[in-house]
């Protein structure tokens, strides 16, 4: 009865596997398709799974087929960590991890160092992580919450006039009440008392599908700009009360977590004319055709619905996955080309990435996302995002370019957040060879 129990458990958490052999390189992946959030965790994974297909229908990298265990987490932080524990250690070894979670890679971080297995956070997690100094199997990929906080601050004063009219505004930052939320809050704070803005905090309990004190909250205050830093129901609902009180959508600005079809689409006519940040730019790329025509063509498609391919969440997870293949790739031509390799050699992959203009042109993924380039000191990579705007039935981008915000700001914080982080864990900073 034990045995029968423990297999149902793992049945009921773990999904589709692809059974690792010899020459192959595994990838657990922990994913979310139930809950308030699955909308995001389908779509990103689907589309990391997708390209997974594609590279492996066009021979692996160098010969190395990619394989896979999919675990559900349900977005909890508990079963993310026990999926981990589970699959770290599966078919040879994880060669990465990217559980899409700030509350997981939280629940995380002190045991991908312990085991040395590369934990990416692309465009979400510990903003103070991209210091490989002291975080050096952290990589916040693409960007962080505080240099998106920091563009939204650029974005928002240009719209202003400047980034000096933003003195004496009042902008709410409405935020989903978890580590996710509060993580932009210093930047935010910073910039409030460097321009002279008014920052009005403005929690939302977890899932977010009831807003009415907030909104009374806000059309009380009658901010200048609303920045939404929401995540799954709760966006569509903002924008929807948005509506009901009066408020322009305008005058709205969301994280890229709020800046989905899934987000905008429920919300209905009430969406059109919403702003959300991106690190993606809307569109098609030869990718997702070579997508369309060697893996749905073959019925090895991971979403259920066509529709959705190239969609936010989807073409984010087909850029986590090109950067993932990148860095197996970095890491073969320095230990072995068309070998398997390990995760402490994917590590200094991530860490020495160069995934440039030329080579998203070469990859079919040219501006698909923003050129990356890390090192020991800058884990992340970027630090560039665009804003996108709802048409009413499709996103565009209305910053033709990459822009950045305060990065000298975001750098200082860095700094003085992971070395207080280092103090506090006895960790001497320091590069890995």
């Amino acid at each position: 009865m034990k045995l029968m129990k423990s297999v149902l458990l793992a049945s009921a958490l773990c999904g589709l596997t692809v059974t690792a052999q010899a020459d192959e390189q595994f990838v657990p992946v922990l994913s979310y398709r139930v809950g308030p959030y699955a909308a995001g965790g389908s779509g990103f994974f689907g589309g990391a799974i997708d390209y997974f297909n594609l590279i492996n229908a066009k021979g692996g990298l160098n010969g190395v087929k990619i394989s896979w265990e999919e675990c559900e987490t349900e977005y909890n932080a508990s079963r993310g960590v026990e999926c981990y524990e589970r699959l770290k250690k599966s078919q040879g070894g994880a060669s990465l991890v990217e559980p899409l979670s700030t509350g997981i890679a939280y629940g995380i971080l002190d045991r991908v160092g312990d085991d040395k297995i590369p934990m990416t956070t692309l465009g979400y997690g510990r903003s103070d992580a991209a210091n490989g100094k002291v975080f050096p199997y952290i990589f916040p990929l693409i960007t962080s919450y505080w240099n998106q906080a920091a563009a939204m601050t650029k974005y928002l004063g240009d719209k202003a006039g400047g980034l000096d009219k933003l003195k004496g505004k009042k902008i709410v930052h409405l935020y989903h009440d978890s580590a996710f939320g509060k993580e932009p809050i210093p930047v935010l704070e910073a910039q409030a008392k460097q321009y002279g803005f008014e920052l009005i905090k403005i929690p939302v309990a977890h899932p977010g599908n009831e807003q009415q004190s907030q909104w009374l909250q806000i059309r009380q205050a009658n901010p200048d700009f609303v920045i939404l830093w929401g995540w799954g129901v709760m966006n569509a609902v903002a924008i929807k009360t948005a509506q009901r009180n009066g408020y322009s959508r305008e005058k709205m600005l969301g994280v890229w977590w709020a800046g989905s079809e899934e987000d905008a689409v429920p919300a209905g006519d009430a969406a059109k004319g919403y702003t959300a940040m991106t690190f993606n730019t809307p569109g098609n790329y030869p990718v997702l055709d070579e997508i369309r025509s060697k893996v749905y063509a073959a019925g090895k498609g991971n979403l259920s619905d066509k529709a959705r391919i190239g969609s936010v969440y989807h073409m984010r997870g087909v850029t986590a996955a090109i950067l993932w293949t990148e860095a197996i790739l970095k890491a073969q031509e320095k230990f072995g080309k068309g070998k398997t390799m390990s995760a402490e050699q994917i590590r200094w992959g991530f860490e020495n990435l160069n995934v440039d203009e030329a080579r998203q042109k070469a990859l079919g993924a040219l501006n698909m996302f923003p050129p990356v380039k890390t090192s020991c000191e800058d884990h992340e990579g970027s630090g560039a995002v665009k804003v996108q705007q709802w048409t009413g039935d499709q996103w565009k981008a209305i910053t033709p370019n990459w822009i950045t915000g305060d990065k000298a700001l975001t750098r200082a914080m860095l700094e003085e957040s992971s070395n207080k982080y280092a103090a506090e864990k006895k960790i001497t900073p320091a590069c890995l060879k």
